[in-house]
């Protein structure tokens, strides 16, 4: 349960990271509530997960899927370009978030 609660997490870490960058230095309500919700989800998933997951473990996977996600989002959006180079470093990011899964 606390890797599944640890991977939502990492989502809710996206979401906030993403709706930081919509507030517009806090000026916009509707985003800053989103980050607001999303950091204290996210915060609180890791916090539980970090009951039965190592601490450098947990937060490793959680910054991870939060890049991860972040990223994806930029480019589905056009916000980003995609490389091949940026999309396989973010493969081998993924890869090592489920690497450190099957090693603990």
């Amino acid at each position: 349960m606390s890797w599944f609660v640890l991977i939502v997490s990492g989502c809710f870490e996206a979401v906030w990271a993403i709706a930081l960058d919509a507030t517009q230095g806090f000026k916009k309500l509707k985003p800053t509530l989103v980050f607001l919700a999303g950091l204290v989800v996210s915060m609180l998933g890791l916090s539980y997960a970090m009951r039965e997951i190592p601490t450098g473990t947990a937060y490793a996977v959680w910054t991870g899927v939060g890049a991860a996600l972040t990223v994806i989002y930029s480019v589905v959006r056009g916000l980003e370009k995609a490389h091949a180079v940026k999309l396989a470093l973010i493969a081998l990011l993924i890869g090592c978030v489920v690497g450190l899964k099957v090693v603990s």
